[in-house]
């Protein structure tokens, strides 16, 4: 049996100091949007708490799809590295970066290189995304949706150049007879294609990969929301899930911090997938198991 935690949208609190010239860029809407909306959701102790949580879990692989920072401030992408070695070793914790982590151009490049053997994995050519990681039965495939984007634009892509590459990893595991988890920072499902300024271009595309070659599962973030949706897939639905910000207060009326644990076993018949949601329920500061749903 294989264990899988996903956690999302870290959005690493407090702001460290701003220099004024940090700002002349994109960079100004979202400093704004901080401190007279964000600063107020977000709850550094909470998500500190929720972490430590997961990782008490010991999964086999911790998967972080995105959003580790908020304005991609040199100084916030060296607090996410360290943060994900809190989380675990490389080995153990694998991330895809979201919208925030390429906030700017070179955003994307700067935590690449500031995360290295946790943001990769093995590639089919030179070209960093997909990358897999293996464990047991299991193997995650990480793509990215993350471009930079004008002000007051928070959406995603994935073109087709990455799709041939999807394509191929889904072939190779999926004749490996290994669970395939794809992870991505946007939601893929047609429910999310609004609004359009946050929302997966190339999602169809993405839709249309999973229907042609498979896959047992897609993880996602992006929204802060919990959620369960269904797309395509070769012989079946696949299950496409969401999970809640992990650094939302656990008063907040959006969805509290939380995170999902996998239990994944292969059976003579088939795959066996049982889901528990672990996290805040806006009374009380206490984790606590919220649900437990079987999806395979």
């Amino acid at each position: 049996m294989s264990t899988i935690a996903h956690i999302s949208d870290i959005h690493l609190a407090p702001l460290p100091k701003v220099k004024a010239r940090e700002l002349f860029n994109k960079r100004i809407t979202g400093y704004l949007n901080w401190q007279l909306k964000r600063n107020h959701q977000m709850c550094p102790d909470a998500a500190k708490k929720l972490a430590d949580h997961l990782a008490a879990q010991r999964a086999d692989i911790n998967v972080v799809t995105g959003d580790l920072v908020n304005l991609s401030l040199p100084k916030e992408v060296e607090a996410a590295a360290k943060w994900l070695k809190r989380l675990g070793s490389s080995q153990r914790v694998c991330m895809v970066p979201g919208n925030h982590d390429a906030y700017l151009h070179s955003s994307l490049n700067l935590a690449r290189k500031a995360y290295g053997s946790y943001a990769s994995g093995e590639t089919l050519d030179k070209s960093p995304y997909p990358f897999v990681r293996r464990v047991n039965e299991v193997a995650i495939i990480g793509c990215s949706s993350a471009i930079a984007t004008p002000p007051f634009i928070a959406a995603g892509n994935f073109d087709k150049q990455q799709g041939e590459r999807l394509a191929k990893c889904l072939q190779i595991l999926g004749d490996a007879g290994l669970f395939r988890i794809v992870a991505i920072h946007h939601p893929p499902a047609k429910q999310f294609m609004r609004p359009f300024r946050k929302a997966l271009y190339g999602a169809k595309l993405f839709r249309d990969i999973i229907a042609e070659h498979g896959a047992e599962m897609v993880l996602h973030g992006h929204t802060h929301k919990s959620s369960i949706h269904m797309i395509e897939g070769q012989d079946s639905k696949v299950p496409v899930i969401g999970v809640a910000a992990a650094s939302t207060c656990p008063s907040s009326q959006e969805s509290p911090a939380r995170y999902n644990l996998f239990h994944i076993e292969k059976l003579h018949t088939g795959w066996s997938c049982t889901m528990r949601e672990f996290g805040y329920q806006r009374v009380g500061e206490s984790i606590v198991q919220r649900l437990q749903l079987r999806i395979y």
